[in-house]
């Protein structure tokens, strides 16, 4: 039965038994790269992109004879090995790993990496680049064309510079390796001004270090923690009575208008460091508290923004999960545009104090053919200081 062998290279090349193995397979697909590790192999070599059509050719020769194709590194790390298994199936592939360009790169810049989180950014339009690659003191990235390290650093370098985040501006830095194992390898490392003014080649992976990065709260803060004024804050038993309704996916878009002192978006970023956050605030002194918080609790996942919640909204990515806690006397014209936007099986939750709000949400929610929930919540505490009351509130929940 004819098998496809697939080998990894790495900067050490091909072994002198693996070499012995390609000689005698009917076909070798590899990249332009990789293939001039073969000029002694006497066997026919094709490309390995379109990916579709390297693996017709594939199917197609190995009713005749064994196939090896050529990989990066370790194929079953950010590699081709998945994709391969599950076209041809566990017993077709022999898998024979190299060193990852992980591996390789973090020996020459002299760090550990079994704590670095790793990251992908090969075909990826990240929403905020900041939330996939500030959330660990190291994170190695891997780049393409698009995503290339000045780009990484000016993008980074422009949202740490909107939260007015200097501390970790000035810690922050990135460590680049280009053509590991070629003649032209080239080792670098600077702040982000510095790698945002440079250019690099196309082959190359990078680390992220950030020291002194905030520990990532758990769910359950409390309001003396998150920064905020004249007690303009959802009321933690509200706010998670909020978060259980807006049932928030692991990843993907979260709007939180009239975010106040940001504190639902705060606990909904801690939660899901995969969740794109974008909080829409006018007032100035709560706009102020928000980039605060952010920066406290170093929840680089929230992108914070200023201004009328309907001069926005259009420039957004659609949601999955809207939360609106004030509407600056837009409750309507945002309640419209969320759900023109709002992905499919999302949710819209409004969390109303006013009876005005109570009575309209509803009606503008069900206009735009949602089902809605409501739910009233009242909350009294006991304590030190004596028993407190507080407004009762209404959470009201469409769904799309």
């Amino acid at each position: 039965m004819s098998e496809i062998f697939l080998i990894g290279v790495d900067s050490f090349g091909i072994r002198q038994e693996q070499l012995t193995l390609l000689r005698k397979c009917s076909l070798i697909v590899a990249s332009t790269r990789l293939a001039a590790h073969l000029e002694d192999v006497p066997v026919k070599i094709i490309p390995i992109t379109p990916i579709q059509k390297a693996f017709t050719n594939i199917e197609e020769v190995l009713a005749q004879g064994n196939v090896a194709i050529l990989a990066s590194g370790d194929p079953l790390f950010y590699g081709i090995g998945g994709k391969l298994i599950d076209h041809f199936g566990n017993d077709s592939v022999r898998i024979y790993p190299a060193l990852s360009s992980l591996q390789e790169a973090f020996a020459s810049f002299k760090m550990t990496w079994s704590d670095a989180a790793v990251v992908s950014l090969h075909g990826r339009q990240a929403e905020n680049l900041a939330g996939l690659l500030l959330g660990s003191p190291k994170t190695f990235v891997f780049t393409d064309k698009v995503n290339n390290p000045d780009t990484i650093a000016q993008k980074l370098l422009a949202y740490l510079q909107s939260i007015g985040d200097e501390q970790i501006t000035n810690g922050l830095r990135m460590h680049i390796a280009e053509n590991i194992g070629m003649a032209e390898e080239r080792i670098s490392s600077g702040c982000l001004e510095e790698i945002g003014k440079k250019s690099f080649s196309e082959l190359n992976v990078v680390c992220l270090t950030i020291p002194n990065l905030p520990e990532r709260p758990t769910f359950g803060l409390t309001e003396d923690v998150i920064i905020h004024s004249r007690g303009l804050i959802t009321k933690d038993e509200v706010r998670a009575a909020s978060l259980h309704r807006l049932a928030l996916p692991r990843k993907g878009v979260l709007w939180d208008i009239g975010g106040g002192s940001g504190s639902i978006s705060i606990e909904a970023a801690a939660m899901h460091p995969l969740l794109s956050v974008y909080i829409v605030e006018r007032k100035e002194k709560e706009f102020q508290n928000i980039l605060a918080n952010v920066r406290k609790f170093g929840l680089f996942n929230i992108v914070p923004i200023k201004g009328m919640a309907s001069k926005h909204l259009t420039d957004l990515p659609a949601p999955d999960r809207v939360f609106i806690g004030g509407s600056g006397g837009e409750l309507e014209n945002i309640i419209t545009g969320a759900a023109a936007k709002l992905k499919a099986d999302g949710r819209i939750v409004v969390n109303a104090v006013t009876e005005t709000t109570r009575l309209q949400a509803p009606e503008f929610l069900e206009m735009q053919g949602m089902r809605v929930e409501r739910a009233r919540i009242e909350v009294s505490r006991t304590g030190p200081d004596g028993p407190q009351r507080f407004n009762p509130i209404t959470i009201m929940v469409g769904r799309k």
